[in-house]
């Protein structure tokens, strides 16, 4: 995979970002982790602009996260409940659990985009939330671009300051994605297990 990016890199260079950033949101396993400071590193080595690498890796990604917020604009509210009601224990949220959480999502859901663009593993899917709340979309823009731009930025400039070394930004971030990764999955198999106990106390709640 890391010979593959750097293969795209070295030919494309500012339209290889911008593809490898859109594949990276329909592709998790492409990580920005490695593309953005490559493209920082060989920015700096060919004289290149910073500022256009930085804004080709920012406009890759923006398209990728728009994609998944249209898809959570085709699913709306109304069909995850009805989704969750005939498959709740996959999806691990009741209909309930789901109205508490697009209520959540109308007030916080511009920091939950804003914040979840900067997190490994969270980034690529914040955007699905945010279009099944029906989120506006200038709001959705406004906060995703914030993040992603910021994102994007922090590791393309640590790849141009660090030149040959831009190895050493894939080295510590690809161990904290690895641990925020394995983080979600434990997390979603304890709520596959515990799903029976969440719909009783649901149940026991509404009887109340």
């Amino acid at each position: 995979m890391t010979d593959w990016i750097t293969q795209l890199m070295q030919q494309g260079s500012y339209l290889a970002a911008a593809a490898l950033m859109f594949l990276e949101n329909l592709f998790p396993p492409i990580p920005s982790e490695i593309v953005m400071p490559l493209a920082g590193y060989i920015a700096e080595r060919d004289g290149q602009s910073l500022i256009l690498m930085i804004l080709a890796g920012s406009a890759g990604s923006l398209i990728g996260a728009l994609f998944w917020y249209y898809v959570g604009v085709f699913i709306g509210l109304d069909r995850l409940k009805a989704f969750s009601r005939k498959y709740g224990r996959l999806l691990t949220l009741t209909p309930g659990e789901i109205d508490t959480a697009d209520r959540w999502f109308d007030t916080h859901g511009g920091k939950a985009v804003f914040f979840g663009r900067l997190i490994p593993g969270v980034r690529t899917f914040i955007s699905v939330p945010a279009g099944i709340s029906g989120m506006s979309l200038p709001k959705f823009l406004t906060y995703t671009t914030a993040g992603t731009v910021l994102w994007t930025a922090i590791l393309t400039i640590a790849g141009w300051y660090l030149g040959q070394n831009y190895d050493a930004v894939k080295g510590w971030l690809a161990p904290v994605s690895n641990v925020v990764m394995a983080a979600i999955v434990i997390w979603y198999l304890y709520r596959v297990v515990t799903f029976r106990r969440t719909i009783r106390k649901e149940e026991a709640k509404g009887r109340a």
